[in-house]
């Protein structure tokens, strides 16, 4: 059994509670609210406690010297694990000493039956170290301390921005413990943290107790504990025997609360060697003057070693807001009302507090700065404000975060990933992971699930135990943790049934298995009794239909390697080009006579069958470069049309599962799937709906018609199509969303997290998922090309070629037509003529031969030969009037005098009053 406390305190600190009842002259004249103090001075809280109400009572008054009203401390020292001694204490004060206020008790065991005394005779009751759960509370119960929900609601906000996920609390078996435990559990579930183990160590546990405690503790795998203790002794021999059990090394987080907080301060250098690495809670106290002036008479006159602790600081708040209260309801009697029972007992006989009502109103409504915060009760609790995180290392308390209600925590100086700027338990700097695995040789029970067909993920060998890619898989990732694997074959009932995949999940969730590891689908009604890690394969549905050619070979079948818009250009361009080309060579050329070489040139080029002579350097430029276009055209249209004729393009017979659902077609699933009810809830007829086992099942199926698609998970009809690597199926699909296989573990299991992340680091390793891949899928499939309108060209893709040929026959033209005016303008520039005239005139010229069929294009100006003469009369308009001139006339001005050139040069009989120029 542990002893308790013998601390001591000084002989000057001892008097300080008589001070308060000298009966001196000053105080007669002050009205007096009796207050009953009920603590245990053989503990630190009691002792530290004690005085600081002491010191509360006398900064008080001398602050505010001119207030009418008095407190009256009557002190009772009790035994802090004894009830009866505190609720006699208090019995005794309200009939004997007719306290109207009664400060304490320390101890929530104690607190109850006092708080009901309180409620009895109307009289306060203020606690600032015990606590009542709410239901059970008095409405003269006030708790002068912060709410338990605040500090269960910082803890989970500290174990949640380290990321660990399932933690173990380890209360004291006390009221005080009690009303902490769902707080916590409520903190904790709203951060999705799970509490794994549960252990209630009592007040006096003997060492072999808390021993047995601790190995239940380090015989789970979780290694983040959240520690609420109220008594110090406890602790410190809690803290001790988890040192000797190895439990404060590398690996283990040990959290406790501000009660426990403040040991290290009071006990020294013995706590800190045990709690070495320990994080903690504290109030946050705001640093002012009147806090350091009473730290200092603390230290100073009463030979301290430590500051007011916290518990310290609500004890004298308590004091000062029981005398702010007191001063409000100074004029009102003070006397009690006697009981009307005939009841004998002491307790029958108590009687009620008339001034008790109004002192509880005020109470309520009373709000100042106190030194521990504001102090402004809430529901009969003390409102809770921000705390500090601190960790407790060589040297004391360092802060590490902050907590607020309105803000959340802070971290200063950490990184919650890496958990860099915390000392550890151990020394480390590194944040541990927060569980272990195996614990105690223990091994990792792994559910395997059993049925035939698509043995790629998994197969069940009796001598060589599991295989295939889950397996594989699971193992590579596991590589990353120090765990032995022991398969288990699951079967739902003794050699009956292996049973689905659903009651293999459930059987999890019963602690059957560790984890589960196979073609796992992660479905929502699943994440119910498991918790999944993140998939490792594809997700979503698809089906598998059968193929057929698309291609209809009809009587039209040789214009579709063309499109529409490619026949059109190239028609267009036949008729350009063979248009340019007589434009450029029919003036010189006698092959070119009259407009039917427009069109037959051009066609003819198509099988290279023309005979016309080319006379003009543009004419040949012009269908040189037209050749090569008809090249590329005949060449790519002979290749796709021979693609069309000779090849099948396949396309799926089925479109969508809506085809299926409107031609009531059977379509096939895996055995034991949920794509069963999955087809069911999409309205398909149930004898439609037939299961299979394999993919061989499946292959037999639709080749004999069977079934008209097979619905299935897009993982399986790869194996499917990778076994089966020819044209006459085609897969369709995701048509359905799901999850993707995964691996299962229970509930809050920290193996999720871990998993998922190594399964990320696993999969990013190339030229091991490469290997893993290739025993999945040995064979690699051709993709079918299912579009019939991609095998058509399209103007798109000849489109430069035509602008090549396009704009260098345009340019000849142009160029061609530019030397034809340079040539004639002379002429054209004699007459005066209109624009209309002189255009038609224009026309004629060039549309008149030239004198030979190999002269050049642009011959020199007089060496046309007057057969080149326009044979029609042109219209002038002469110095007197209009007349005709002929054409030889014209020609023999154009190159020269006739007679000197010796051309025998016809000439026309002028009109009568015609006159040359």
């Amino acid at each position: 059994m542990r002893s308790t406390s013998n601390f001591r305190l000084p002989f000057l600190l001892l008097l300080l509670p008589l001070f308060t009842l000298l009966p001196t002259s000053t105080q007669a004249a002050h009205e007096h609210l009796q207050v009953g103090v009920i603590l245990d001075r053989a503990t630190l809280i009691g002792n530290v406690s004690w005085t600081c109400i002491a010191m509360a009572a006398e900064d008080f008054y001398t602050t505010y010297p001119n207030y009418s009203s008095r407190l009256s401390l009557h002190w009772r020292d009790t035994d802090d694990e004894d009830a009866v001694s505190a609720a006699s204490a208090a019995l005794d004060l309200l009939q004997n000493a007719g306290v109207e206020a009664l400060i304490g008790p320390q101890a929530s065991s104690q607190a109850k039956f006092v708080a009901e005394l309180g409620g009895r005779a109307q009289v306060p009751v203020l606690s600032f170290s015990a606590s009542l759960p709410r239901a059970r509370s008095s409405p003269y119960f006030f708790h002068t301390a912060w709410n338990g929900l605040s500090q269960a609601t910082a803890v989970a906000s500290l174990v949640n921005a380290f990321g660990w996920r399932e933690v173990a609390t380890v209360l004291e078996d006390s009221d005080y413990g009690a009303a902490f435990a769902p707080f916590l559990t409520d903190a904790l579930q709203e951060v999705d943290v799970h509490v794994s183990c549960r252990s209630m160590v009592a007040p006096r546990a003997t060492d072999a107790q808390i021993a047995s405690e601790l190995n239940k503790l380090k015989a789970n795998r979780t290694r983040v504990f959240i520690v609420h203790m109220y008594s110090y002794s406890l602790a410190l021999d809690f803290f001790n025997l988890t040192k000797s059990h190895g439990m404060m090394k590398n690996g283990y987080v040990w959290i406790v609360t501000y009660s426990l907080t403040d040991i290290v301060d009071l006990m020294g250098s013995s706590a800190m060697d045990l709690m070495q690495g320990v994080i903690g809670l504290s109030p946050l106290v705001r640093e002012n003057e009147t806090l350091h002036r009473l730290n200092q008479r603390w230290k100073e006159d009463l030979q301290f070693k430590f500051n007011v602790t916290t518990f310290g600081l609500w004890a004298y708040d308590t004091v000062w807001a029981l005398a702010r209260a007191a001063e409000d309801v100074r004029a009102l009697n003070s006397s009690f009302m006697a009981s009307n029972s005939t009841n004998s007992t002491d307790l029958g006989r108590l009687g009620k507090s008339l001034r008790g009502p109004e002192l509880r109103r005020v109470l309520l409504s009373t709000s100042f700065a106190g030194l521990g915060g504001r102090f402004r009760l809430n529901g009969q609790v003390l409102e809770s404000g921000s705390y500090e995180i601190v960790n407790l290392v060589d040297g004391g308390k360092r802060r590490i975060g902050l907590w607020s209600p309105t803000k959340g925590i802070s971290l200063s100086n950490v990184n919650a990933t890496d958990g860099g700027g915390v000392e550890w338990p151990g020394g480390g700097r590194r944040k541990p992971k927060g569980w272990e695995c195996p614990i105690g040789g223990k091994e990792l029970v792994v559910g395997v699930p059993v049925k035939p067909g698509f043995e790629q993920f998994i197969n069940i060998n009796e001598s060589s135990g599991p295989k295939g890619y889950c397996i594989q898989l699971f193992e590579a990732v596991m590589k990353e943790f120090s765990v032995n694997i022991k398969y288990k074959t699951f079967s739902n009932k003794q050699g009956e049934s292996n049973g689905t995949y659903d009651d293999l999940v459930y059987h999890l969730s019963l602690q059957g298995f560790d984890a589960v590891v196979g073609d796992v689908t992660i479905r929502e009604n699943r994440t119910q009794y498991a918790d999944f890690t993140q998939p490792f394969t594809e997700s979503g549905l698809a089906m598998v239909v059968p193929t057929r050619d698309a291609r209809r070979k009809d009587a039209w079948t040789f214009l579709k390697p063309f499109s529409l818009s490619l026949w059109l250009a190239s028609a267009a361009f036949f008729v350009f080009t063979g248009a340019t080309i007589w434009l450029l060579e029919h003036r010189h050329n006698s092959d070119f006579h009259g407009v039917g070489p427009v069109l037959y040139f051009s066609f003819s080029t198509l099988v290279f069958a023309h005979r016309e002579r080319l006379a003009t350097n543009s004419g040949r430029l012009a269908a040189v470069l037209w050749f090569f276009v008809v090249l590329i055209l005949q060449a790519n249209y002979t290749a796709r049309l021979t693609s069309m004729l000779t090849v099948e393009q396949l396309t799926p017979t089925v479109e969508d599962i809506d085809q299926l659902l409107r031609d009531g077609s059977a379509v096939g699933y895996l055995e034991d799937s949920f794509v069963q009810g999955l087809l069911k809830s999409l309205k398909f007829n149930e004898s439609k709906i037939i299961p299979y086992q394999s993919a061989e099942d499946y292959h037999q199926a639709l080749i004999n018609g069977s079934v008209a698609a097979i619905v299935d998970e897009v993982p399986y009809l790869k194996v499917f199509m990778d076994k089966y690597c020819h044209k006459n199926f085609k897969m369709i699909g995701p048509i359905y969303k799901t999850s993707g296989f995964g691996f299962a573990f229970p509930k809050g299991s920290p193996f999720v997290g871990e998993v998922s992340r190594a399964i990320l680091k696993v999969m990013q390793n190339n030229t091991l998922m490469q290997k893993l891949e290739e025993s999945l899928y040995p064979t690699v499939c051709a993709d079918m090309d299912t579009d019939t309108e991609s095998s058509r060209l399209t103007f798109r893709s000849f489109w430069g070629l035509f602008l090549i040929t396009g704009t260098t026959s345009l340019s000849a033209l142009i160029l061609h037509a530019i030397f034809f005016l340079r040539q004639r303008r002379p002429s054209l520039l004699n007459y005066v003529l209109s624009p209309l005239r002189r255009f038609g005139m224009m026309v004629q010229l060039f549309g008149q031969r030239g004198s030979s069929p190999q002269a050049s294009e642009d011959p020199k100006p007089g060496e046309e030969s007057t057969r080149s003469a326009v044979v029609l009369a042109l219209p002038y308009a002469g110095a007197e009037g209009n007349g005709w001139r002929s054409p030889s006339s014209i020609a023999s001005q154009d190159h020269g005098d006739a007679a000197s050139q010796g051309d025998a040069a016809e000439t026309w009989p002028q009109e009568e009053g015609a006159s040359s120029r």
